[in-house]
């Protein structure tokens, strides 16, 4: 499946013991997918998401997987149009808009540090939270990754950073529009879209003041996706992401 470029290989695990880290490593290998999503039983929700990176490690959760297991969740009949998932870093609702378009809300921010370096916002989503790092870049073009892979590489191994981090860069194009490049942890390179990454974006535009809409568009180098900030005085009570979620192609393993 994809979530705006965002691949991913996607199985029903339910009842099921696997190797999650290994399949990871083998079916994004295959496949060449970014991270792998497995739906297991949950006694809580509809489902748990299990959400492993294409090395193996094991994520707290991903927004544009969050999308596709919601629809892999709908299309297989164990979930409805209402959607409740189970993941590491707290519960995450879903909402299907159309056959291909998705609405998950994501964790609200469980600890925010708008100078952990200078000039580069640090945010997790979610308790625990999945580590994302914010730093607004003028002259970003997607073009010029290779040029910006030593400052991406720089703040992704920061020391300030103990889990390790999500790198986001982004342009404001406009008020309610912005360009992002995401370097992401687990993945270890470029992504083509990140949804828990262009999520800080907003909430730091949104606490700096700078998001009045509470709306932003975030163009990623695979397609767009749209944040909705929620909140009053300086506290998120919404996080809100939409997107396409589609399917690929169908194997057997």
């Amino acid at each position: 499946m994809t979530g705006a470029g965002n691949d991913f290989a996607v199985l029903d695990a339910r009842g099921k013991a696997l190797d999650f880290s290994a399949m990871a490593k083998k079916l994004c290998k295959q496949l060449g997918a970014d991270g792998l999503l497995a739906a297991d039983h949950s006694e809580t929700a509809d489902f748990r998401l299990h959400f492993y990176n294409s090395d193996g490690s094991r994520g707290e959760m991903c927004g544009n997987g969050a999308r596709c297991i919601c629809k892999f969740a709908y299309d297989m009949g164990f979930a409805g149009e209402a959607i409740t998932v189970e993941t590491d870093a707290g519960p995450v609702y879903g909402w299907r808009l159309d056959e291909s378009h998705y609405r998950v809300q994501l964790n609200n921010p469980g600890l925010v540090d708008l100078t952990r370096l200078p000039d580069t916002a640090y945010i997790e989503l979610g308790d625990p939270g999945i580590p994302h790092s914010v730093t607004e870049y003028d002259a970003l073009e997607w073009e010029d990754k290779a040029q910006l892979l030593p400052k991406f590489l720089a703040i992704r191994n920061a020391p300030v950073f103990p889990k390790g981090v999500n790198v986001n860069l982004y342009r404001r194009l406009s008020e309610d529009t912005v360009r992002i490049l995401t370097f992401e942890r687990g993945v270890e390179d470029f992504t083509l879209a990140c949804g828990t990454g262009s999520a800080p974006v907003a909430v730091t535009l949104w606490l700096q003041d700078r998001l009045p809409g509470g709306r932003i568009i975030a163009q990623n180098p695979g397609g767009a996706l749209h944040i909705t900030v929620e909140g009053q005085n300086g506290i998120v009570t919404g996080l809100f992401l939409e997107g396409p979620a589609e399917v690929i192609g169908k194997y057997d393993i």
